[in-house]
């Protein structure tokens, strides 16, 4: 999903840390469903370089067989599942970051909260919503099934969601969408909905990109820190190259609720 603007951001952190040490970094895009053992094989990159960051992927042992027959050092940025055979990963406190945007929409007085995933497969997908599920748990407040969807972390599966959401015959008062792109989807629900956020829906997001100062309004959200992490990334992977050990192989840095004007207390 590099097509993604946050992943342009871990980029950022990645090319950064790599200029620091005049290092030249490669892109290339693995479209999903493409990124299968037999198509690492013949990955150029695979072949030209000391060591390899993948984002958001899935590593099969077939895969790692061949990233060490390469004599490639690997390491993985937000994994899809946690990758075995000790291959470094970093990541964000996702469940931290649920909790927290939750936490914020019950202290405002909401209680019919929704939330929308990205796949549900994906490992910080399923970490925020069980964030959020422990927060209603927490306040004594039975989870809804109901009020559980998972989208695309795109606009259009924010936007999708939330049309069934703000359509059910007791719909939430506030959203919580796992990314800020699929709060954008929300966003666009409502405003076909002919409903005003905040006064008639809160919506919090996830990443905090740059983007989300520029909304109307602009977007409460979980910060995760990006750019620090593409330069964690780098980091890791020149302790590799240079034979070094690695304090732990998963890596996680903390997340922040960054509040602004898109989530109120609900209408009574």
């Amino acid at each position: 999903g590099l097509d993604s603007a946050w992943a342009v951001e871990i980029l950022r952190g990645v090319e950064a840390e790599c200029a620091r040490r005049s290092v030249g970094t490669v892109v290339s895009l693995v479209p999903p469903g493409e990124a299968t053992p037999s198509s690492w094989a013949a990955l150029p990159v695979l072949h030209h370089s000391d060591g390899v960051i993948l984002v958001t992927a899935s590593v099969t042992q077939a895969q790692r067989a061949q990233v060490e027959q390469a004599g490639v050092a690997l390491v993985v940025i937000d994994p899809i599942d946690l990758p075995g055979n000790g291959v470094p990963s970093i990541g964000a406190t996702n469940w931290a970051g649920g909790l927290a945007a939750t936490e914020h929409l019950l202290e405002l007085g909401h209680r019919r909260i929704a939330a929308i995933g990205g796949r549900k497969e994906m490992l910080c997908s399923q970490a925020r919503i069980d964030g959020y599920r422990a927060a209603l748990e927490r306040a004594a407040i039975e989870v809804d099934r109901d009020l559980i969807r998972f989208g695309d972390f795109q606009h259009e599966g924010g936007f999708q969601r939330a049309q069934e959401l703000l359509a059910l015959p007791e719909p939430p008062t506030a959203i919580f969408a796992g990314s800020d792109q699929q709060a954008m989807g929300v966003y666009e629900a409502a405003r076909q909905g002919g409903l005003s956020i905040p006064q008639d829906l809160s919506v919090v997001g996830f990443d905090d990109l740059p983007m989300c100062e520029w909304l109307s309004p602009p977007l409460t959200t979980v910060r995760q820190p990006l750019e620090e992490m593409g330069r964690l990334a780098a980091r890791t992977l020149f302790q590799l190259l240079d034979g070094q050990p690695l304090v732990s192989p998963r890596m996680e840095l903390s997340t922040e609720l960054k509040v602004r004007l898109s989530t109120a207390p609900p209408r009574l």
